[in-house]
């Protein structure tokens, strides 16, 4: 009876250690197991001339043509593109034409919980200065009635172009497609694109939030 439980216990013994052993050995590093404040970043090369597609199941959404030698950031990739960001903007590319980096451990910035910042506002006599003077800005370059609209923040269809940046300002992202003689472009804001073909404004829409 002794001999059997000394036996036994031999076996359970063994059996531990190889069941350690394999799990061990089976262990592998992650690409999630960099420190803390680090991430990997991936970058491609283009290898020839390639247009930027704002989609791409739209060939004509061209946003730009990158010259060979561009670094891209690869944020996605299928069998035919690669999604990317070049400067400010992010589209799709061809994967044969552009050819992979070495990935790149980048360390992030610590993130600093900004304080909040409360400013009184501006006397009565100020705000009216800084309006009039935008007022008075615009009725010398567009007329009285224009300026008056502008001003309210109104746009319509025939609009140019300038005359949109005057009233709304710089749009957040500019998507641009050339065919032939005509330029189009999508200006996006906060809440609502719009469309404009040729330097004139004619159509405009909700964002899809």
């Amino acid at each position: 009876m002794k001999k059997l439980i000394t036996s036994l216990f031999s076996i359970f013994i063994i059996s531990a250690l190889n069941s350690s052993d394999l799990s061990a050995g089976t262990h592998e590093d992650h690409p999630a197991d960099y420190p803390s404040g680090q991430e990997l970043k991936l970058t491609a090369t283009t290898t020839a001339a390639t247009r930027l597609f704002g989609t791409k199941d739209d060939l004509t959404s061209v946003i730009m043509v990158l010259p060979k030698g561009s670094v891209v950031e690869i944020t996605g990739t299928d069998t035919t593109y690669y999604r990317v960001i070049f400067e400010d903007y992010e589209g799709f590319i061809l994967r044969r034409h552009a050819k992979p980096d070495e990935p790149a451990v980048v360390t992030k910035p610590p993130v600093v919980k900004a304080e909040p910042v409360i400013r009184e506002p501006e006397p009565l006599e100020v705000q009216q200065r800084q309006q009039g003077s935008r007022f008075s800005y615009l009725e010398q370059k567009y007329g009285s009635q224009m300026a008056s609209r502008m001003a309210a923040g109104k746009i319509w269809k025939g609009m140019t172009s300038e005359m949109v940046s005057d009233t709304w300002g710089t749009p957040q992202k500019i998507n641009r497609v050339v065919s032939g003689n005509t330029v189009k472009e999508e200006w996006i804001y906060k809440n609502t694109w719009l469309y404009i073909e040729d330097d004139v404004l004619r159509e405009w829409g909700p964002v899809k939030q």
